[in-house]
């Protein structure tokens, strides 16, 4: 091509996906050491970004994706450190690059002033806390005691021995899961999150309907979670305490008064509702008028799971707290840790079934320090073996 010509990029959508296409082009020109790593953070970030045409690659793209590498919600599955986050963005940087360089963009986005800005320090590392069986068992057998003793006292109040059931089905369907937080509660400014209602238990199939993570323009978010047993009858036996005005009612409504008030106030006016609180409390108001309350949030959740690792870490070896590290037993730490349990125990292909990892691939980087341990343990075992001869 003549320098004084302008390159013009092609962008055609066609059929099929050009970028998708220019990627595998990519990809052949790259090491077989790093084809399948890069392989699957471009397949990634396309998908994520719901890249269909040179067109969706822009500056707000790339800068999304940062966001993306940065929320620790949205990317709890990889467990990015910043460190790896930076790579992965030099991933797409250097693919965008190509894109230019084959005439199918006229800049890099990428490589934009502060398109990078969302992501982490260099230097931030993954908190890789997940819940030990021990733990996990730990957690459901005190509230069935809990549970237990609020039955066998009669004088308790119903509001007590309802809490104590929410509480167990919270930590029996977060330990034996894998839903993600986001997954079952409500996540602050996200409209699309807004935590599993009684409508989406199917205690008869054994699942549970969540929004899964999928990017925003997948035509069907929604996914089936495996609920065992065990999760299933906890959650039954709540729901006849909590006994639901409506199956769009909250599996897990949120305790905080503010959030239950502006409920009300969005149906009735601000005055009516100071009314209505002098003869009924105010989840009865919720209940008579079948005014939904907001689920509990992602960070209510973290917040009820600190304050039981603060309240049971003295009386069990097992659970953790210590509020300077940031160290209790976290929601995320529930999910990780089943699948820890499933891949220490050889059933990698359920771990993947179970956290719904879109690949084994995803389910084996996410879980190469259990792998990793193990061969460890069968090298020392085998060297042991072998000492005396």
């Amino acid at each position: 091509m003549d320098s004084s010509e302008q390159r013009v990029p092609d962008r055609s959508k066609g059929r099929g996906n050009p970028v998708k296409d220019a990627m595998q082009s990519y990809l052949k020109t790259l090491g077989e050491g790093s084809r399948a790593t890069v392989d699957h953070v471009l397949g990634e970030f396309l998908a994520e970004r719901g890249v269909e045409s040179y067109d969706d690659l822009d500056r707000d793209c790339c800068r999304r994706y940062g966001e993306y590498l940065s929320d620790e919600t949205e990317s709890d599955d990889r467990e990015l450190s910043g460190r790896t986050a930076h790579r992965y963005y030099a991933y797409v940087r250097a693919f965008l690059s190509f894109c230019v360089r084959e005439g199918k963009l006229d800049t890099n986005p990428a490589k934009q002033n502060d398109v990078d800005e969302f992501l982490p320090g260099i230097d931030s590392q993954v908190d890789r806390q997940f819940w030990t069986a021990d733990q996990r068992e730990t957690l459901i057998r005190h509230f069935d005691r809990q549970v237990d003793s609020a039955l066998e006292l009669p004088q308790a109040p119903p509001s007590i021995r309802l809490e104590r059931y929410r509480l167990r089905a919270l930590v029996a369907v977060l330990g034996l899961t894998g839903a993600r937080g986001a997954e079952l509660f409500s996540k602050p400014r996200d409209d699309r999150r807004n935590g599993i209602t009684w409508a989406d238990v199917n205690l008869e199939g054994n699942t549970l309907t969540v929004r899964g993570k999928v990017k925003r323009t997948h035509p069907d978010p929604f996914q089936d979670v495996q609920l065992p047993d065990r999760a299933a009858s906890k959650l039954e036996k709540y729901y006849t305490v909590a006994d639901p005005p409506t199956d769009e009612w909250p599996v897990f409504p949120t305790n905080h008064y503010p959030s239950k008030r502006k409920a009300l106030e969005s149906e009735f006016s601000k005055a009516r509702v100071d009314t209505m609180l002098k003869r009924a409390l105010i989840d009865e108001l919720l209940r008579e008028h079948e005014v939904l309350p907001p689920a509990i949030s992602t960070n209510g959740a973290r917040s009820v799971l600190q304050r039981i690792s603060a309240d049971l870490a003295p009386l069990y070896e097992c659970i953790e707290y210590d509020s300077d590290e940031n160290v209790y037993l976290k929601p995320h730490g529930a999910r990780r840790g089943l699948g820890h349990e499933l891949i220490r125990k050889g059933h990698t292909t359920i771990a993947q079934k179970s956290l719904r990892h879109g690949s084994p691939d995803v389910t084996e980087q996410s879980y190469q320090d259990v792998k990793t341990s193990e061969t460890a343990k069968q090298v020392g075992d085998i060297l042991e073996d072998g000492s005396g001869e």
